[in-house]
């Protein structure tokens, strides 16, 4: 990277010479050494020990892959970014091949619900130009004579999918660098230790890397080590969330007619097979992976030996796919340590413990198809302070701090994302590893009362209410890998498969239920997992008002809702910030505190993402004010509904009329003897209050809140219907339609920024440039309706032409419809006006088939914002 922030790049764990690889190479060419072969469906036969080959990634490159959907879109650019680095870039610029070779792509599925998942894929892959089919089983024989058909439902064909020779792109790639002018790539030259130091405000930022040949001083340094990188991590006092385990591949012998066979994936049965000139590597992900204890430093290139008891159930799905592999010799085997993370996705950015510390690493044996797209916004991450993507998914403060150094949550979470890899991708699915680690106050309550709770980056939180009763997350059971029994009769693990599906779900007339409760009478909404943080002391208000794209140094007893922007103008976060007076010392709920003073409530799943951005602006502009976070020391109840101020009014010891307590303001007051502070706001749109109670008095103010509501209807609600709801108001969800890289001028909330005020803000130069220039891009909201389910990724079509995708959809119970909101664009290049919203004739395309849509400027629902205010 030509910057002179980015002074050294440090090949940290290298290799132990190129003459070792050259001899492994060789080797696994010549097919020198043993073969084994299958017999039949009991056992090998084996003749001679199959080589070791050199450990080289598989080099595959699918442009739709199955993932979690809420990142998928960027998933899709940054594959096709390495595609265009490795098939056209590289060999352009260098004149060296990385070995690209476009034979295609092709999904196996043996039901509707995995079909059903590749038909959402070649939906979203229309938005971004990727061609795909979906195939019948015989067209799928045609195009690949050798696979067996019979179980076959169809399967998904991306005619320019490939793979990449590993050793030849890095390289090329080495080639081109050293042409653009990085300095040397040092092999032999291990990492001893990387220098911290302390500035005069007590932020730590890295001074130098130490080595064996030596000490380079740098600010910055990228931890690139792979299964290395947790112990490199320590070096600096930095942690790195992932583990190793062992990960192998098979190399067939020459199988007559593979030449020229697309790809294959069948992820049902857990396994790849990649064409390898005229045979196959076979490989996949095992329910019973092996973990590597002890990361050994010295073991550098090494191999370990194949457990075959572990990698026979590839074998057999092998076998059963491509028949003729029952028949055919294994030439080589690698199996080597790779590193796994909690979500199965890479660990970037700068590491919130040191500046100047970035992590590239935990890439889950997806390193060589993600690498190009990752590389490209790392750099510019490390250059201009943040990536030029949405890379939300893959930075390493998307972790709570208090996970990334939890032993069994990682391990756990590590192994669930590593056995289901190859698992369909459900909208409602809910992980059975690293549960119950952080518990609110109201847990226990809610469970006795049937919540089926989510987990969110360590929370529980309620999602819905069964009425069966309890469902309790019970330990984690790995699956019955390891020789442990599988847990039975699991209630929870039951409601989750019951969802299973991309249909409504059966549990949607209890969600209904809950959201109609809260429209037409009130409910309660445990929302503790919140992120509750203050911003004190006597550059506070100097600071907020940089932070802030809203003006929020009002009165104390004010709430306002802001977004907090990056210097391109895109949405860090949407939250409340409400101004406070001093309290008294220890308090949770009102702290002492010199200057001024804000308290910030932010959502649970983003609230690690939130402190680093404001730790790191606060550090940036050296404002003298303090971050204090009292999440944990404080619940948060939410009563929402048209009868919640007369149920309140029962509780709290304080005027709730409109005059006495408007919308956006709050106070300190009792409930059932608490102290507690109340802020009347809505995320549901409607008339409401939140409670933000003390620990220790939640359940007690919970159980006065439902005691006085029983008689007027009150139920207890979950974040299913508060997405619902949410929608159905228009209210955004951050990362789902508003990130990083969507302004607010782009997602309708111009009303958020201070433009007309005089006072500077961060990105408030770049949100001033996009009103002049035109907005090019809109969020706009969809209704359909026919009652169909939708959960976003859906391609939006304009009149013929494919505009954008939906990136959040739900129902709406109070007006009966499916929602959707999704960012389109003119194809034509020209400004997205509101006026070119409301002309176009718009279809939602859902697994291949398109709905008629209504595009809308305003809520569908309550569009004069009268219900929030009180009036019904």
């Amino acid at each position: 990277a030509g910057s002179a922030r980015l002074q050294v790049l440090v090949n940290i764990f290298c290799s132990r010479g190129r003459k070792r690889r050259r001899r492994r190479r060789r080797a696994s060419e010549e097919g020198r050494g043993p073969t084994i072969s299958w017999q039949g469906k009991a056992a090998w036969k084996v003749t001679e020990r199959p080589s070791r080959a050199a450990r080289v990634p598989a080099g595959l490159l699918w442009q739709l892959r199955p993932s979690e959907w809420e990142g998928f879109g960027v998933e899709v650019e940054l594959l096709a970014h390495t595609r265009d680095v490795v098939s056209r870039e590289l060999p352009a610029e260098t004149g060296l091949h990385t070995g690209w070779v476009e034979n295609g792509g092709l999904f196996i599925a043996s039901n509707k619900q995995r079909l059903d998942e590749y038909k959402r894929l070649m939906s979203l892959g229309k938005v971004y130009g990727v061609e795909s089919h979906v195939l019948t089983p015989s067209q799928t024989k045609d195009l690949y004579p050798l696979m067996n058909i019979d179980d076959l439902y169809g399967t998904l064909y991306v005619p320019k999918d490939g793979t990449m020779d590993p050793a030849g792109t890095c390289s090329t790639l080495a080639r081109a660098a050293a042409a653009r002018g990085a300095t040397v790539i040092i092999e032999n030259c291990p990492v001893t230790g990387i220098q911290v130091r302390t500035d005069d405000f007590g932020v730590k930022r890295v001074h130098a890397v130490e080595t064996a040949h030596g000490t380079i001083q740098t600010p910055c340094v990228v931890n690139c080590a792979g299964v290395w990188a947790r112990a490199l991590g320590r070096l600096a006092g930095v942690h790195v969330p992932l583990v190793a385990m062992h990960h192998a591949y098979v190399v067939t012998e020459r199988i007559e007619g593979i030449q020229n066979m697309p790809n294959v994936r069948d992820h049902d049965a857990s396994v790849y097979l990649r064409l390898q000139g005229d045979a196959l590597s076979v490989g996949g992900y095992e329910s019973n992976p092996i973990f590597w204890e002890e990361v050994s430093e010295k073991f550098a290139f090494g191999l370990f030996d194949l457990d075959w008891d572990v990698f026979m159930q590839h074998i057999e799905g092998a076998v059963n796919r491509v028949p003729v592999l029952e028949k055919t010799g294994i030439k080589s085997t690698v199996c080597g340590p790779e590193s796994f993370t909690a979500d199965h996705k890479p660990l970037m950015g700068e590491a919130p413990e040191v500046r100047g510390f970035f992590l590239g690493c935990g890439f889950n044996s997806a390193g060589m198809m993600l690498g190009g797209g990752c590389g490209r916004e790392l750099a510019h991450w490390i250059i201009h302070g943040r990536p030029e993507k949405d890379m939300y998914g893959y930075d390493i403060r998307r972790f709570h701090h208090s996970l990334t150094d939890n032993n069994r949550w990682i391990r756990e979470r590590s192994h669930e994302s590593y056995a289901k890899n190859y698992s369909v991708v459900f909208p409602h699915d809910e992980p059975l590893a690293g549960r119950n680690v952080r518990k609110d106050p109201l847990h226990e309550e809610l469970l006795r009362q049937g919540c089926v709770f989510q987990e969110r980056h360590g929370w529980e939180r309620p999602g819905w209410f069964s009425p069966g009763g309890a469902a309790p997350v019970l330990d984690y059971d790995y699956y019955g890998a390891y020789g442990r029994q599988r847990h039975r009769d699991y209630t929870y693990n039951r409601l989750l498969g019951d969802e299973y599906t991309f249909d409504f779900p059966p549990h949607h007339d209890i969600i209904k239920n809950e959201c109609l409760t809260c429209r037409n009478a009130l409910a309660l909404f445990d929302m503790s997992y919140f992120g509750k943080f203050y911003l004190v002391g006597p550059e506070a208000t100097k600071a907020a008002d940089w932070l802030f794209s809203a003006d929020v140094s009002k009165a104390p007893g004010s709430t306002v809702y802001t977004c907090m922007l990056n210097q391109q103008g895109g949405v860090e976060s949407d939250l409340t910030v409400s101004r406070i007076s001093p309290g008294a010392p220890g308090s949770p709920l009102a702290p002492a505190f010199e200057g001024d003073g804000y308290y910030l409530a932010i959502g649970g799943a983003v609230a690690q993402h939130n402190w680093s951005h404001i730790t790191t602006v606060l550090q940036d502009m050296k404002f003298q004010c303090k971050l204090l976070d009292c999440s944990e020391e404080l619940g948060m109840m939410s009563i929402q509904g048209p009868l919640s101020r007369v149920v309140l009014q029962e509780v709290l010891d304080t005027d709730l009329s409109n005059e006495a307590f408007p919308f956006s303001t709050h106070k300190i007051t009792t409930a059932a003897g608490c102290q507690v502070r109340a802020m009347r706001l809505s995320f549901v749109g409607e008339m409401g209050w939140e409670l933000h109670v003390p620990r220790a008095d939640c359940v007690k103010v919970y159980r006065a809140v439902m005691e006085a509501g029983a008689r007027h209807g009150i139920a207890n609600a979950g974040y299913r219907a508060i997405d619902s709801l949410s929608i159905e108001k228009g209210y955004r969800h951050w990362h789902a339609d508003l990130r990083p890289d969507d302004t607010p001028l782009e997602a309708g909330l111009a009303f958020t920024c201070k433009l007309k005020s005089s006072i500077p803000f961060l990105g408030r130069e770049a949100v001033e440039a996009q009103k002049a220039k035109g907005i090019f891009r809109r969020l706009v909201c969809f209704t359909t309706d026919e009652k169909v389910p939708m959960f976003g990724l859906e391609a939006v079509w304009r009149d013929g032409k494919v505009v954008g995708h939906i990136r959040r959809a739900d129902f709406g119970f109070a007006i009966d419809k499916t929602i959707a909101y999704g960012y389109i664009r003119d194809p034509a290049g020209g400004p997205v006006s509101l006026d070119f919203v409301k002309s176009g004739s718009y279809e939602l395309e859902r697994m291949g088939v398109t709905f008629p849509a209504q595009a809308h400027t305003k809520s569908p629902f309550d569009p004069d914002n009268k219900r929030v205010k009180g009036f019904y």
